[in-house]
């Protein structure tokens, strides 16, 4: 085994955050691959991607404050969730299958925001967007199954496409070319995710949005899906 095969085969074992061998985790791919036969590792990679991309709804607005809500197992049983726990699940999806993956993390500037999550974060940065690193064929991509096409539609952004070609991350720009999402940082990919400095660092930059989520006050924004 080379030094770079040695590598990404950490991306394959199980860890405490992304427990790919968990029963849970398991059931989710095999309810995402449910019908297909004979795919290649390329179009599982795709089916799991788009799995997690439209079957959990994304929610800013209750971020976990507990480590015990990172874990992929966890994640897999709830209908809605931000962008780190979905990398998460993924990653896990994507390992259980055999399919190397590992949880990355950008800080990323985003100009198309609702009033209500603004008036939470109290900025535009988000810092720890979790995107999913994987490994098909020798090819390293990124992939960001954040934002369901749902959502995508009525913000008027681009649904975002694995075609296991190349990467998919979110656009620069919207359908109207405005100004969406600036990748400001990049702090890597991870075999488990440092959840504890994360949750750390979010108390800290997120205190009004980190007090909603600690007393689970329920958000209701039309712009991501709710009333």
């Amino acid at each position: 085994m080379t030094k770079k095969e040695s590598s990404i085969s950490a991306f394959l074992s199980p860890t405490p955050f992304v427990d790919s061998d968990s029963s849970r985790v398991r059931a989710f791919v095999a309810r995402s691959l449910d019908g297909t036969r004979g795919l290649s590792e390329t179009e599982t990679a795709i089916r799991l991607f788009e799995a997690v991309r439209d079957r959990i709804r994304y929610n800013p607005f209750g971020i976990g404050t507990s480590e015990d809500e990172y874990r992929a197992s966890r994640v897999a049983g709830i209908p809605s969730n931000y962008c780190v726990p979905k990398a998460i699940l993924l990653t896990a999806a994507l390992r259980a299958v055999g399919i190397p993956a590992a949880v990355g993390f950008a800080d990323v500037r985003n100009h198309l925001n609702s009033p209500k999550l603004t008036d939470l974060m109290e900025t535009d940065l988000f810092i720890y967007h979790g995107y999913v690193a994987l490994w098909l064929e020798g090819r390293r991509f990124k992939v960001t199954p954040a934002f369901n096409t749902e959502m995508c539609e009525r913000f008027g952004v681009r649904q975002l496409v694995f075609d296991g070609k190349s990467d998919a991350l979110f656009h620069e720009f919207d359908t109207s070319s405005q100004r969406h999402m600036e990748y400001v940082n990049d702090r890597g990919w991870f075999a488990d995710p440092p959840i504890g400095q994360l949750l750390q660092d979010f108390r800290v930059t997120y205190p009004k949005l980190w007090q909603s989520s600690i007393q689970r006050v329920q958000v209701q924004d039309a712009a991501f899906g709710g009333q």
